[in-house]
C-alpha cells in the first residue's frame, strides 16, 4: 500500500468514528438540536464524490471500502434527523 492511500484510509477511518456516536446521539435524543442537515449533506455528497473519484480513477484500495460505512452512516444520520423533526413537530401540536 502507498503511503498516500495509508493517509487517505486514516482520514476516511478517523472520519468514520464519530458516525457511530452521532447515530446513537440521534436515536436517544430524538431531537433535531445540535444537528445541522446542511452539513451532513455536504458530509453526504463529499463522500460521494470521493467514491466517483475512485471509480473514474480505477483505484479499489483499502480506502475504497471504508467510504461505503462513513456514506450509510451518514445517510442513517440523515434519515435520523428527518425522523426526529417529525417527532418535534408532532410533540409541538400535542402542547398545543
Amino acid at each position: 500500500m502507498e503511503l498516500a492511500s495509508l493517509f487517505e484510509t486514516i482520514m476516511i477511518i478517523s472520519f468514520g468514528i464519530s458516525w457511530p456516536l452521532s447515530i446513537v446521539r440521534s436515536v436517544r435524543s430524538r431531537s433535531t438540536q445540535g444537528k445541522s442537515l446542511l452539513f451532513m449533506i455536504f458530509i453526504e455528497f463529499g463522500y460521494i464524490c470521493g467514491l466517483i473519484a475512485k471509480f473514474m480513477t480505477g483505484t479499489f484500495n483499502l480506502a475504497f471500502w471504508f467510504y461505503w460505512p462513513n456514506l450509510i452512516m451518514v445517510a442513517t444520520d440523515i434519515c435520523l434527523y428527518f425522523r426526529n423533526k417529525a417527532i418535534e413537530k408532532r410533540e409541538a401540536a400535542s402542547q398545543k
